[in-house]
């Protein structure tokens, strides 16, 4: 069979050119008119951006605090600075469980929150209610993780209108060190209870051993598609909490400096002989540097990406009392720089207390200037 002339097919092939024109470009128009729905997943990630440059106010966790309805430190003023210092993030920790065991009635808690809420919605903040302090251990998990429930439905039912981009829950604040099954059902019964009343909003769950990066990398993700998973960072412990009497003698060796330098370490306090501070105490020659900060990120990014899912900080920070000022700063610039460059969003602890960044009372007057610095504040905002 001969081959046809080759200008008999062009006409034809114009031809259909001609139509199929008009056809793509109807697809296209009726695209662009009719864009498919975001899956929950990539609202998730969108919402997870959106709470970068975040801020924990420690007021109403403070158990041993007796003022502590007497004292919020989030007024007019705080509100109008954070903003100035592009915070966009308000994460608010609440020790629900103390305050019912006090006699404290839920209504004066949640009280306490709505006025939050009025202000951020005032000045446009994201807030986190975050479930602080709770019971849980291996042992008590079947009691425990339904008095967590009630607590959550409660909450559910009141904020059920508040828009799912603006106002998040985190369930439950580092959960201990407990068998990571048990966390792992426990928080799926929480999720799973949450979902029969509101079916849009994004939780925040966190692994255990309080909230480990190490445990996280663990971790199975859990089978709702409308979670962001969270972690604390206060790597290397060493300096971020050096004499924090909290924590114990382990801790006790103040005047470290960040990053690590060999004319500046001080000597070991004899109090920290035998114990795991020790060899936190030498070790911290190869981790007291950004490149250690870097490194331990890339342990979340790892298991972020593997299951395709956003991660936040969700606490980072240095307790200031021992701790210089410079190496405070350089410490916070670091966080802020390798967080930024593996695309995870960070939340501070915290916005006045002993992890502040501020050197007294919050306000401009009182960020140095190397702070101001470190967390990109140019006064022009």
């Amino acid at each position: 069979m001969k081959n046809k002339p080759i200008k008999n097919i062009i006409p034809k092939l114009l031809l259909v050119g001609c139509i199929l024109i008009p056809i793509i470009s109807t697809i296209h128009l009726i695209a662009k008119n009719n864009p498919m729905p975001q899956s929950i997943r990539q609202i998730a990630f969108k919402r997870s951006r959106s709470l970068n440059n975040g801020v924990s106010v420690s007021w109403l966790e403070q158990t041993w605090n007796p003022k502590v309805w007497d004292e919020n430190p989030l007024k007019t003023s705080g509100f109008e600075l954070l903003r100035k210092l592009n915070i966009k993030t308000i994460r608010l920790p609440v020790a629900f469980e103390y305050f019912n065991d006090t006699g404290i009635p839920d209504e004066k808690v949640f009280a306490q929150i709505d006025e939050v809420l009025k202000q951020c919605k005032k000045y446009d903040f994201n807030l986190i209610i975050d479930f602080h302090y709770g019971k849980l251990t291996d042992n008590n998990y079947l009691t425990e993780t339904p008095k967590v429930i009630a607590l959550w439905l409660k909450l559910t039912e009141r904020f059920i209108r508040e828009s799912p981009d603006k106002v998040f829950f985190e369930l439950y604040n580092e959960p201990p060190h407990i068998d990571p099954k048990v966390w792992h059902d426990a928080a799926y019964n929480i999720v799973t209870a949450i979902r029969k009343v509101d079916k849009n909003r994004t939780l925040i769950i966190g692994a255990s051993n309080f909230n480990s990066i190490y445990e996280l990398s663990r971790m199975e993700r859990l089978a709702d598609e409308n979670i962001i998973y969270t972690f604390h960072f206060y790597e290397p412990f060493l300096f971020t909490h050096q004499g924090a009497d909290w924590v114990g003698g382990q801790m006790a060796t103040t005047g470290i400096p960040f990053p690590y330098n060999a004319a500046a370490y001080p000597p070991m306090n004899p109090k920290v002989i035998g114990t795991w501070g020790e060899n936190n105490y030498h070790q911290y020659l190869k981790d007291g540097n950004e490149q250690s900060i870097h490194d331990k990120l890339q342990i979340v990014k790892k298991w972020a990406d593997k299951y395709f899912v956003p991660v936040i900080c969700g606490e980072y920070g240095v307790y200031n009392k021992y701790a210089d000022q410079d190496s405070r700063c350089r410490y916070i610039k670091a966080m802020r720089q390798n967080l930024k460059a593996v695309g995870i969003p960070g939340i501070l602890w915290d916005y006045n207390t002993n992890f502040s960044i501020f050197d007294g009372e919050p306000s401009l007057e009182n960020l140095p200037d190397c702070m101001k610095q470190a967390i990109g504040f140019n006064g022009s905002k």
